[in-house]
C-alpha cells in the first residue's frame, strides 16, 4: 500500500510548512487517475498524524475527475481510465486533469 508513504510525505510537508504552529485541517487535491486511493489516504492520515503537529486534524478530500483531449480532433472527455478512444475513433489523447495530488491548503492556530 503506497498510500502510507503518500500520507506519511504529506504530514512531512505540511509539518515544515506550518512551522511550530498546530494545523487544525489540511484539504487535499486527488486526481481518479492518480492510482492514489482517497479512502487509503484517511485511513492512514490520523496514524501519520500522531505525535505531530497534525495530530486530531481534520482531513478534507476533493477527488478530481478525469479528463482528456483527443490529439485528433481536439474533442475533450472524461476519461475513467489513463487509455481510452476518443468518439472520432483516435486513441491518441492527452490527459488534461485527475492524475493529481495536491495539498490546497492548511489551516493552523
Amino acid at each position: 500500500m503506497h498510500e502510507l508513504a503518500v500520507t506519511q510525505n504529506i504530514v512531512a510537508i505540511v509539518s515544515e510548512k506550518a512551522g511550530k504552529q498546530k494545523v487544525t485541517r489540511v484539504k487535499l487535491e486527488i486526481g481518479m487517475l492518480s492510482a492514489i486511493v482517497p479512502d487509503a489516504i484517511r485511513f492512514c492520515f490520523d496514524v501519520c498524524a500522531q505525535d505531530t503537529l497534525l495530530e486530531g486534524a481534520t482531513l478534507e478530500i476533493e477527488e478530481i475527475a478525469g479528463r482528456g483531449k483527443c490529439k485528433h480532433c481536439s474533442e475533450e472527455m472524461q476519461l475513467s481510465l489513463l487509455a481510452g478512444t476518443c468518439p472520432c475513433g483516435s486513441r491518441d489523447i492527452v490527459c488534461l486533469a485527475g492524475q493529481e495530488l495536491n495539498i490546497i491548503e492548511m489551516e493552523v492556530l
